[in-house]
């Protein structure tokens, strides 16, 4: 037996356990299963950036619907909140496991295999602020800190995360870089703060492009908030030393209500969504106002340890040039 593998594998399993503890208790969160197939025809399904194929899959035993693996569970949470009865300030947070065949590359920060933590959390109309979501995410980086503390404490693993999280948005990230990509754009203001969240990814900024694509009918990206800039949502990146690069480990924000759902859909001219099981539960206010995301279970690991491929995280498929470097 190699001992440096069981003692890599030791402490991974240490980073899971310890952070997904620290954020539910934290967030108030209750663990619970999660589903790997989803229907098709019923809106729940996440539709990423829009282009994704999904993997469909065939149940012999249920012939008259057709399935396909989950991309992640942003409405499914919602839903789940809503049919548990869940109480503002209440939530759940699940392992979830998923396959992106249609990734445009895969390399040292994308893998066909995804595991992530999907969480989500009731929330009041008064909560629906730029003001909470920072205060969620910060609550998020403590928990991330905690982690990183017992890693130290108990196998001597330096530390890698900044002390403190800076915040900005993403119309201020044009203004400050405006010849540079929005990639570019992460990669230096990561560098520069060690850990950022930016915020407002979807709608249109100054320069007539998103910072990023988002789906129309999860995060609230087209809302004025209580800062006077769009979008209740965002990207929480760290600087990686070992790959000299932007890291992204998770994307969140408080949810669409009712008017936001329409706006998006409207703006992204996929109105016809609105007519969806999941679509009309919520247009019909059967669904909890919400704040939620996904945190990167193996990009967690791979910053924590400063591994220089996601493949030292978790088993996956690659390309014979990548695995031929393992």
């Amino acid at each position: 037996m190699i001992t440096d593998f069981v003692r890599q594998q030791t402490i991974i399993r240490t980073i899971k356990q310890t952070f997904s503890g620290q954020l539910a208790e934290a967030l108030n969160l209750v663990a619970v299963e999660a589903p790997i197939l989803s229907e098709q025809g019923t809106g729940i399904q996440d539709d990423l950036s829009g282009h994704e194929q999904a993997v469909a899959v065939r149940v012999k035993a249920i012939p008259e619907k057709q399935f396909e693996v989950v991309h992640s569970l942003a409405k499914w949470k919602r839903q789940t909140l809503a049919k548990y009865g869940f109480a503002v300030g209440e939530g759940i947070i699940t392992d979830m496991r998923a396959l992106r065949p249609d990734e445009d590359s895969l390399g040292a920060k994308h893998s066909v295999y995804v595991d992530q933590w999907d969480w989500e959390q009731v929330i009041s109309e008064n909560q629906r602020s730029s003001e909470y979501l920072k205060q969620v995410v910060t609550t998020i980086y403590a928990a991330l800190k905690r982690t990183e503390q017992r890693l130290s404490e108990q196998f001597g693993v330096p530390a890698c995360l900044s002390p403190s999280l800076h915040f900005i948005h993403s119309q201020e990230l044009v203004e400050r870089y405006p010849q540079l990509t929005p990639k570019q754009r992460e990669r230096a203001i990561t560098r520069e703060h060690g850990s950022v969240f930016i915020m407002g990814i979807g709608s249109p900024l100054t320069d007539g492009q998103a910072h990023d694509v988002r789906a129309p009918d999860y995060d609230d990206w087209s809302s004025i908030a209580d800062d006077g800039r769009t979008g209740l949502n965002g990207d929480l990146l760290v600087w990686h030393e070992a790959i000299d690069d932007a890291l992204e480990l998770s994307s969140m924000g408080i949810r669409v209500d009712a008017d936001a759902l329409v706006r998006q859909l409207q703006l992204s001219r996929q109105q016809h969504r609105a007519q969806l099981p999941w679509h009309q539960s919520l247009l019909t206010g059967e669904l909890p106002l919400t704040i939620g995301g996904g945190i990167g279970q193996s990009r967690v690991v791979m910053q924590l340890l400063q591994l220089d491929h996601i493949a030292k995280t978790h088993c996956s498929v690659w390309p014979q040039a990548i695995q031929g470097a393992l």
